[in-house]
């Protein structure tokens, strides 16, 4: 399997393929892994396209119209658009810790998914948001649970116990965790800590937490203590009206909250290891949008723009992704200023922006000349506008 140390240089035409292929979705001739539903964006397929992680939508109504199609190719895969071949495509076969259960039955799937070399948990699969008017518009958090496709509360011992079979058996380099929002004032942060914690313990591996801002800031603090090496703190629309009516109670924290609650994070876990979802499509104001990631970055925080998935089974599953040309645009507003301030995913160390499938920006990152002699990065060969 490609491995992210083997992916070539990206090109423009490569890094605008990837935008095309995450508004439009893939068809894909074979089964593969997935995430169909669960806490944020979803609907993901995932697979390597020359060498590079990526996800895309393949669920969903509106990719049966997708020009795009993975399909063999000899004896590997390719994509193809209205039949001619694309590139090469490697789809990861299934995780060999799947196979395992917990000593009372549990499927390790059940626990802990592989998201192509990152192991991804929800750890509370319940969310107090949840068939509420407080419920985020773009989420299906409870959706795979009703499904039965997890379980509603992950233990820190079994997620340690997927782990280390996942780091023997898969080569996982990080671990994602995630979380419904609790009633409680640190809103899950804290049981999110205990599971890393675990896993820390067992394995080793560099955790990513992701959680809503706690009432108190110091929270943060007891996370890092407790293992945490890198935060998501998603805002997911720097656009207060889109964000009081995509997820009304994150709009109740407000934008200027989350930046708050940045400000302390930077400080706790330092420069680049603070990350947020900035979803694209959902009505926001372009030119607010990227003024706001381009503050974030002056903070220190890594804005990790994607563009928005309709998952089957949310209040947004009937809405489509935003125009490919759209999401270019705003990659090349955000990814130049991100770079120029020594942020970049190849700095984080855990979490989605570390991964960097289901965005498109790791492979603007990726044009870009060799460090000078004083090790700083050159812009991408793109330019705001």
């Amino acid at each position: 399997m490609a491995t992210r140390a083997e992916a070539p240089p990206l090109g423009p035409a490569f890094a605008e393929l990837l935008a095309e292929v995450q508004s439009y979705g893939v068809r894909v001739d074979d089964v593969i892994e997935a995430r169909e539903a669960g806490a944020g964006p979803a609907d993901a397929g995932m697979v390597y396209i020359e060498g590079t992680p990526v996800t895309f939508p393949f669920v969903s109504e509106f990719v049966e119209s997708s020009p795009f199609v993975i399909g063999r190719d000899g004896d590997g895969w390719a994509l193809f658009r209205d039949g001619d071949r694309l590139a090469a495509a490697d789809i990861p076969p299934r995780p060999r810790y799947y196979e395992r259960s917990t000593a009372d039955g549990i499927p390790y799937w059940k626990i802990a998914l592989l998201h192509l070399d990152s192991l991804a948990s929800t750890v509370i699969q319940t969310c107090a948001y949840w068939g509420n008017d407080d419920q985020c518009r773009f989420c299906a958090i409870e959706r795979s649970l009703e499904a039965g496709r997890t379980i509603a509360v992950k233990k820190p011992e079994q997620l340690a116990e997927v782990a280390t079979a996942a780091q023997e058996l898969d080569h996982v380099v990080d671990v994602t965790l995630t979380t419904g929002t609790t009633r409680g004032p640190d809103k899950g942060a804290l049981y999110v800590g205990k599971c890393a914690q675990a896993i820390k313990e067992a394995t080793g591996l560099p955790v990513q937490g992701q959680f809503e801002p706690p009432d108190d800031l110091a929270v943060l603090d007891e996370v890092k203590a407790l293992g945490v090496d890198t935060v998501g703190i998603h805002v997911e629309s720097f656009d207060q009206a889109v964000l009081d009516r995509i997820a009304p109670a994150k709009g109740r924290t407000s934008v200027e909250g989350y930046f708050r609650c940045w400000e302390r994070a930077v400080q706790v876990f330092g420069r680049g290891q603070v990350t947020t979802y900035v979803i694209l499509g959902m009505g926001e104001d372009p030119s607010l949008t990227a003024d706001l990631c381009r503050r974030a970055v002056d903070m220190g925080v890594y804005p990790f723009v994607v563009p928005l998935r309709p998952i089957p089974g949310s209040l947004m599953q009937d809405e489509l992704p935003p125009p490919p040309d759209y999401v270019e645009s705003m990659y090349r507003q955000v990814v130049p200023y991100v770079v120029a301030h020594g942020l970049g995913s190849w700095d984080v160390n855990a979490g989605c922006a570390r991964c960097r499938a289901c965005s498109g920006m790791s492979a603007y990152e990726t044009m870009l000349d060799d460090r000078d002699e004083q090790g700083r990065r050159h812009l991408p060969l793109l330019h705001a506008g």
